[in-house]
């Protein structure tokens, strides 16, 4: 690849390997810290990688202090070749930390050294922000909030009414920024999305909080942002502006937040809202209405599944009526958007967004992977009420639309699946990259096992097995709680929960409970506490101590087998001549498998098992793969061991009075 062309202080660019280390001393010293091997040598991989534009990626495990990795090059590097950098992280939370902790961290303790301090800001997408002039009524009501009850008692009227005090004292009216929370409903009353801003023609822009964000990034050599915002990046449109470096943390999130941020769905429910919205700018929608209608027939005539040969006739024929429609009214919207304001952008960003899907539906079959879902959370119902359109791959995105022709960090506890970089390069379009395991400073063999409950039956259709729930009760009471159940699915996590708390008398969490952060908060002020969750719980769980020193994964993490999108790309690696299943299905489970065994061993003195109540793991031939990408635990399938293992566990914490 070539290399970075932003600045022109190229040639003064950091690439001393004793220049980093001290550099990073000095970073770590102010952390009171102390050094470790395998950050430094990230750092020093991270640096000459700016340096001479290369792609890296760089494998960085638990306690690693993969932050300072790449921040002090990344610093010195903005410093020294006057290069504008961009930082990815995968959540706000983590984003949130990095902007507000990490970085400063590393900008005071080199700003001596280098004799300069690069400007830092924040970027995130404007739906993060109050909206002045939404809160001054300048907005129609959002669609949503007409469903729900919204008086001044209503649970929802007091969340508004807090925010609007709020407006009057906050600083940035970022949505972080306002402790505790409220509920998305309530927030969607006072910001606005991007399509819907009004940017410069607003009257309000010059208080516009999301602006003057934009404004202070716009002038930073260092940006912070998330990856939904490298999704709209990659899928959409250009946020970010000219800028030389991307450093992606949390990158094995990178591919499946790409796919979901271009991935859009058409519904008869989201034309009627499109079409309130237009009626609301006094333009009238019969076409739009009946093409709405005409969907809605077409769709009452299918059943949920995966469309492999694109749309059916009817279908397509109300596909191309709904286009037609929207792209008539848009025409009109437009005549009107002087005197309509802000209600004619919000009517005109619905009806981009209808003529987007409506031209991905009808584009070239095989770039997008299509099918009839049920409506949101109703996964039992038969008749379709959505066409949903994927893209068949991302790796183009992200190879062309997001590092092509700059110096690009890619960096995760999980990326050497199987022991080698060559899947998740291949998923991000990465070809050649320089690459790093910068191993971690546990002794994963010494202080935790891997347990593969090898005698249980292969896992069925059905959810949890009453086999895998007796395994489950006998590993939990040998821990005496302290356990971390990470389940395939939310049905067999409440299962499991329902089970133990009969037969067990110990608290048991369900992840559906309450709010994630209260959960985490209360399994680890409680020793004897379990947490059962899915989904969330497998990544970004940080409890290190005995609490959770037993980390129960219930079955391999395989897609689902009526997942569209992964089974299109199974088929279109098969197609190609290469292993489908193992490029996507195993690939798939290995970055979860290792996600989820990250989770217990998260200290120095931590140590634990990691029960894995499938037994494919040890028979199956793609086991040593997944197996190989998880941390190196020692193995075993001796259950009595483990029992043993799990009982001296926790009579040393008892002792502890832990």
């Amino acid at each position: 690849m070539t290399a970075a062309s932003g600045g022109s202080g190229a040639a003064t660019a950091l690439d001393d390997p004793f220049e980093i280390r001290e550099l990073l001393e000095a970073a770590v010293a102010a952390l009171s810290g102390r050094p470790r091997e395998g950050q430094q040598r990230m750092a020093a991989v991270v640096a000459k990688a700016l340096h001479d534009g290369e792609h890296a990626l760089v494998q960085a495990g638990t306690g690693t202090g993969k932050s300072l990795g790449y921040l002090v090059p990344a610093v010195a590097h903005a410093a020294r070749a006057k290069q504008r950098i961009v930082v990815s992280t995968a959540t706000l939370a983590l984003q949130r930390q990095v902007y507000t902790k990490d970085l400063p961290m590393v900008l005071d303790a080199l700003e001596p050294v280098l004799g300069t301090r690069p400007k830092a800001a924040l970027f995130k997408g404007r739906s993060n922000y109050l909206c002045v002039h939404r809160l001054g009524g300048g907005y129609p009501e959002p669609e949503e909030a007409r469903l729900f009850e919204a008086g001044p008692t209503s649970e929802l009227g007091r969340e508004v009414a807090r925010l609007h005090e709020w407006a009057e004292s906050t600083d940035t009216g970022d949505r972080d920024d306002l402790i505790p929370g409220v509920s998305g409903r309530a927030w969607a009353q006072v910001s606005v999305s991007g399509r819907e801003c009004l940017d410069s023609k607003c009257p309000m822009a010059a208080e516009c909080f999301s602006q003057r964000a934009r404004a202070e990034a716009a002038e930073a050599q260092i940006i912070v942002t998330n990856h939904a915002v490298l999704g709209v990046q990659a899928a959409s449109h250009d946020l970010l502006g000219e800028h030389d470096v991307l450093i992606v943390d949390e990158a094995h999130e990178l591919v499946q937040r790409i796919t979901s941020a271009a991935t859009h769905e058409l519904t008869v429910r989201g034309l009627d809202r499109a079409a309130s919205s237009v009626r609301r700018c006094g333009r009238t929608t019969d076409d739009l209405d009946r093409a709405a209608r005409a969907l809605d027939s077409a769709l009452g005539d299918q059943e949920v599944g995966r469309l492999r040969l694109g749309l059916p006739e009817e279908l397509a024929a109300a596909v191309e009526l709904v286009r037609g429609a929207a792209r008539a009214l848009l025409t009109e919207v437009a005549k009107v958007a002087e005197q309509a304001g802000a209600s004619a952008k919000v009517a005109s960003a619905a009806l981009t967004e209808i003529i987007d899907v409506c031209e991905e539906l009808q584009g070239e079959h095989g770039r997008y992977v299509i099918w009839l879902a049920p409506p949101d959370g109703e996964y039992d119902e038969r008749r379709p009420a959505r066409i949903v359109a994927a893209p068949l791959d991302v790796a183009g995105l992200i190879g062309h639309r997001l590092v092509e022709d700059k110096a690009a960090i890619f960096t995760s506890a999980t990326l050497a699946l199987g022991g080698g970089f060559d899947a998740i390069s291949r998923h991000m379009g990465i070809a050649d990259p320089v690459t790093l395991d910068a191993g971690s400073p546990f002794d994963y063999g010494r202080q935790g096992i891997l347990y593969v409950a090898s005698h249980l039956p292969r896992p069925g259709a059905g959810g949890i097995s009453d086999e895998a729930l007796e395994e489950l009760v006998a590993l939990v009471e040998a821990a005496g709680g302290r356990t971390l159940g990470l389940f395939s699915s939310h049905r067999a996590a409440q299962a499991a929960t329902d089970a133990l708390r009969e037969r067990l008398d110990l608290p048991i969490l369900n992840q559906k409970d309450d709010q994630l952060p209260t959960l985490v908060r209360q399994f680890a002020d409680d020793p004897r506490a379990c947490l059962f969750g899915s989904t969330s719980l497998w990544q970004g769980i940080d409890v290190p101590g005995p609490t959770a020193s037993l980390v129960v994964i219930d079955r391999i993490p395989f897609p689902r087998p009526d997942d569209p999108v992964a089974q299109a790309r199974t088929e279109a690696v098969a197609q190609g001549g290469g292993n489908g299943f193992m490029a996507v299905s195993a690939t798939h489970a290995a970055l979860l498998m290792a996600q989820g065994a990250g989770r217990l061993i998260r200290a120095m003195e931590d140590r634990g098992v990691v029960a894995v109540l499938d037994s494919r793991l040890s028979t199956a031939r793609y086991g040593g793969f997944l197996a190989r990408s998880m941390p190196p635990l020692w193995g075993t399938t001796d259950r009595d061991a483990v029992l043993g293992a799990l009982r001296r566990l926790d009579d040393a914490a008892c002792a502890d009075g832990r």
